[in-house]
């Protein structure tokens, strides 16, 4: 009987990575194969950017309520009650905002992909497409990582617009601001150095979600269990990415704008 052979777990490591290399090799060049599948994309931006959204708006008026109602005692005992609207919208739209907002499309996003593809795995539909003759990382893969790099960002805007709406509500519980002065002090707090560096990296965020979504799913094993296992698995990975990717965009960030 011939003995198992057991691989360290740095070179299992690296075989990972490599195979992640090859699938977003693989990824990138069907984006440009002919025949796109847009009735797919158009689909997968519906299940995940509109579905997505009562769970982003309420995560994101949570955060808001919550961040004034933290933030005005300390702002009060130094007599800045005033700059409770400034300081919201420049930590929100900067950092809070986006990093909570891409955490939680990883968990329902990164997840619903990585189980539906290992479903489909498992059942040997991936297969049977491929014996057929259709393409299934054109109409599965490059679908759905188009539509999460496209739909989080929109997701990250809404999400920050309904929580600064939800700060001005519990800002009002306490103290009395109008609606006008409210926004008028946000909107002179910001700048297109908080707005724009913010947006472009949950570009990366999305992009990050389809693409280990897809990945866990598409290189799930044989059996039941594993679709559980590439559903957590999808999160887990997702959303370690999401702070290595941040935390990237916030060097670059300091760098180019912050000297």
């Amino acid at each position: 009987m011939a003995e198992e052979v057991v691989i360290p777990g740095w070179k299992k490591w690296l075989e990972d990575i490599g195979e992640q290399v090859t699938f977003f090799i693989r990824f990138f060049r069907n984006i440009f194969v002919g025949g796109f599948e847009w009735s797919e994309f158009i689909r997968q931006c519906y299940e995940i950017g509109y579905r997505s959204f009562m769970l982003v708006g309420i995560t994101s008026f949570i955060m808001g309520v919550v961040l004034i109602l933290q933030l005005r005692p300390t702002l009060v005992q130094f007599g800045a009650a005033s700059m409770l609207p400034t300081t919201l919208s420049v930590s929100f739209v900067r950092e809070i905002g986006p990093v909570i907002i891409a955490i939680i499309c990883a968990g329902k996003i990164a997840s619903s992909i990585g189980a539906e593809l290992g479903s489909m795995k498992v059942t040997e539909q991936l297969d049977a497409m491929e014996v057929s003759g259709a393409n299934p990382l054109q109409y599965l893969v490059v679908t759905r990582i188009l539509a999460t790099t496209v739909m989080v960002p929109i997701l990250s805007v809404l999400g920050d617009a309904i929580g600064l709406f939800g700060g001005y509500l519990a800002l009002n519980l306490r103290d009395k601001m109008s609606f006008s002065l409210y926004f008028t002090k946000i909107i002179a707090a910001l700048d297109f150095t908080d707005f724009i560096p913010a947006f472009i990296k949950t570009i990366f965020f999305g992009l990050a979600i389809g693409f280990v979504g897809c990945y866990k799913g598409f290189h799930s094993n044989k059996g039941t269990e594993s679709v559980g296992v590439a559903a957590n698995s999808a999160v887990v990975t997702a959303s370690l990415w999401i702070f290595v990717i941040d935390a990237i965009a916030v060097q670059i960030t300091s760098l180019l704008f912050y000297k």
